[in-house]
């Protein structure tokens, strides 16, 4: 893809994260890692570009978070706010400026921009009917009602989505509405709130997008064209709230700018504050966001592209004196370990966290996530793959190959780059196919496939294996040490370009890389070059680039995830209803005891049944046979005392007569567990 006119410059927004939690690798692999991988792949190019970012601090997940845990909204941003800040900083995201909505710049930035809508006539005053609790003297946003969903009744279904199945929902399509505020059940009342008319609008989105944008990505696209393909209508830019930033309208008391509008605008505040902190370095905010020579792209998840396509754009529009964006390059979604990433249930790997578990390893976990990018569908983190990708890819291919080339070099000459010799057909071959990295990589670069740049940058240390592997220097110095010159010479070539290849996607150690070539920095030019490193240019202390991932670390992982599967199961069970009453005479007639296990053991061609031999204090022993042969080892079982209903009718399984029938619990993950009793009784004792 090429662009459409050659632009001065290049502004570059990632969507900005909810301060009400941390950051996990579904927001870096679906916006950031991405949008950093390119920024800086401008940067090496020298080009004019500035990268955006901030913490977005208003709406209503905010303060559900600070009423939950008896703190102000305030508390609560400034907690997370740092927490994200620290992280992306920690993990190498290269923010120009990382700020925040509740910023005073942003207040009087969003303040301004509604207020010029308003005053042009750009907006539309609407009244609607909405759940007002009486109690806590307050409307209520669609998250602070719960009822029960209409189409899969569960319970705990939110105003605006039920979680158990993922149906999107209206407050008033609850059956039974309670305010998550006071319990109490909400009243319909009558609101006022200014609505953006993205309706007047339509036609224009569509020249834009489905006519002068074909070359967005294929899910962004078709995402777009299926809302305009529908009627758009009114969206309301204000909310019943009270915290966010006030409506500044006569007769607004009492609300809030909604999120959607106050956040993206954020971007702009937060370049103004950027520019007014160095004018002399970045210019004017106005040069970024009003001059038809900058370009404009977002980074944003799916979930994310009404907003920034539709939305933005039309206020953005409405407004009259902005660029629109270039390209939104929206990613799907990741999930993990075969699940989709939940905040609320904590099935995710949070960034914070990753980073003390996995010290000076920031590149494994931006290589695994480029190299598993949900670009055009959505993908799967998998613990195990990570360790593969790491130990097979990062360690055996790219870290094998610099550490060959870099420990023959400090053997045969010291550590100082040897001259290229007379060039053999291997060598040719060689340095024949690393040319063109430097145009392969910029065209999937430029086409926002990172996935695919990331593969032809990894592919260079394949071809040095390759070349160094059939070359054999170490066998070649015995006869000829300059034809290992000429060998090692072009290595090192290949490894120099490798630093540069990489840089972009793995900073971290590229930056370590260089310091073993012992050169402060590269030049993009450079790349598919064989003449980077001069002859005579002495090299630092080579070391390890990357180091394997043992089994155990990637274990206790996995076991992490394991526990909060089993506390998710835990809070969301709801013991089976009680069967219908039964006389007691009916009861009297089970014969329960207790049994001593004499003997367990598995029965031969059955996956399902253990059998049991039971003291059941008659002096005879008993035989049971019980289906629960996949959740214990016969040997666990031995010498327990167990309960089993005595008088059932004996019945043949297997050929085996069954007397009885062991007594288990089935658990909320439809495990079986043996029942048994407390202290230790008399076999044969009834169980009444």
């Amino acid at each position: 893809m090429e662009q459409k006119k050659n632009f001065k410059r290049t502004l570059v927004t990632s969507a900005l994260p909810y301060a009400n939690g941390g950051v996990h690798i579904g927001h870096l692999a679906g916006v950031y890692v991405p949008a950093d991988i390119y920024v800086r792949y401008l940067r090496l190019k020298k080009q004019e570009v500035v990268f955006i970012g901030g913490s977005d601090e208003h709406g209503v997940p905010v303060t559900m978070r600070a009423r939950k845990e008896g703190i102000t909204p305030q508390d609560v941003v400034d907690r997370y706010h740092k927490m994200i800040k620290d992280s992306f900083e920690e993990f190498g995201i290269s923010f120009d400026i990382y700020s925040r909505t509740t910023s005073e710049t942003h207040h009087k930035f969003a303040s301004d921009f509604f207020r010029k809508l308003y005053d042009d006539g750009k907006l539309v005053e609407e009244t609607s009917m909405q759940y007002y609790d009486e109690e806590a003297k307050q409307f209520l946003a669609d998250r602070y009602i719960t009822g029960e969903c209409p189409h899969c009744h569960n319970e705990g279904a939110y105003g605006d989505q039920c979680e158990k199945c993922g149906r999107d929902l209206s407050p008033t399509e609850l059956i039974n509405p309670k305010s998550t505020i006071s319990g109490s059940k909400p009243v319909l009342k009558e609101t006022k709130n200014w609505y953006l008319p993205l309706n007047q609008w339509q036609d224009w989105l569509k020249k834009w997008i489905l006519e002068d944008h074909k070359e967005w990505r294929p899910n962004v696209y078709g995402q777009c064209k299926s809302w305009l393909d529908m009627d758009l209508q009114p969206r309301a830019m204000t909310r019943d709230l009270d915290w966010g930033i006030p409506v500044p309208v006569e007769g607004a008391d009492g609300k809030v700018l909604y999120v959607w509008f106050d956040a993206p605008i954020g971007y702009i505040s937060n370049t103004k504050e950027l520019c007014e902190s160095n004018p002399e370095r970045w210019g004017t905010w106005q040069k970024w966001w009003q001059d038809e020579d900058t370009r404009l792209i977002h980074f944003i998840g799916k979930d994310n592209i009404v907003f920034h396509c539709l939305i933005f754009p039309v206020m953005m529009k409405a407004h009259g004196d902005y660029i629109m964006p270039d390209n939104v390059p929206a990613n799907e979604f990741l999930n993990l370990e075969n699940d989709k990433i939940s905040t609320s249930r904590n099935w995710a790997i949070w960034l914070h966290e990753y980073l003390v578990d996995f010290p000076g390893k920031q590149d494994v976990l931006r290589y695994v996530l480029t190299a598993n990018a949900p670009e055009t569908k959505d993908n799967n983190f998998m613990w195990k793959d990570f360790q593969e990708r790491n130990n097979s890819e990062l360690v055996a291919i790219y870290g094998n190959f610099v550490n060959r080339a870099l420990q023959l070099t400090k053997k045969y000459f010291e550590g100082v780059v040897p001259e290229c010799g007379e060039l053999l057909d291997v060598d040719r071959q060689a340095i024949n196919e690393f040319k063109d990295v430097k145009e392969n990589v910029e065209q999937m670069l430029d086409q926002f496939k990172f996935r695919d740049a990331l593969k032809e940058a990894m592919n260079l240390a394949r071809i040095g294996n390759r070349y160094i592997t059939e070359c054999e220097p170490w066998k070649v110095a015995k006869t000829d040490m300059e034809r290992v010159k000429t060998i090692l010479n072009i290595s090192l070539q290949l490894v120099a370009n490798l630093s540069i290849a990489f840089e972009p996607f793995l900073p971290f150690s590229s930056k370590k890389l260089r310091g073993m070539l012992n050169v402060e920095t590269f030049d993009w030019e450079q790349l598919g070059s064989t003449e980077i490193l001069k002859p005579g240019h002495q090299l630092a202390e080579p070391s390890l680039l990357f180091e394997k991932i043992e089994d155990d670390t990637i274990q206790a992982q996995l076991d992490r995830l394991e526990r909060i599967r089993k506390e998710n199961e835990a809070a969301n069970y709801k013991a089976e209803p009680v069967k219908e009453n039964i006389p007691f005479d009916v009861f009297e007639k089970m014969d329960i005891r207790v049994g001593k296990v004499l003997k367990c053991e598995k029965v031969k061609k059955s996956k399902k049944l253990l059998q049991f031999t039971i003291d059941d204090g008659s002096g005879t022993e008993r035989t049971i046979l019980s289906g629960i042969a996949a959740y214990y080892e016969p040997e666990q079982l031995t010498g327990k005392q167990v309960l089993f209903v005595a008088n059932f009718e004996p019945r043949k399984m297997m050929g085996i007569e069954s007397q009885g029938m062991i007594l288990s619990a089935v658990d909320s993950d439809g495990s079986l567990h043996v029942t048994s009793v407390l202290d230790e009784v008399k076999p044969g004792s009834v169980v009444g």
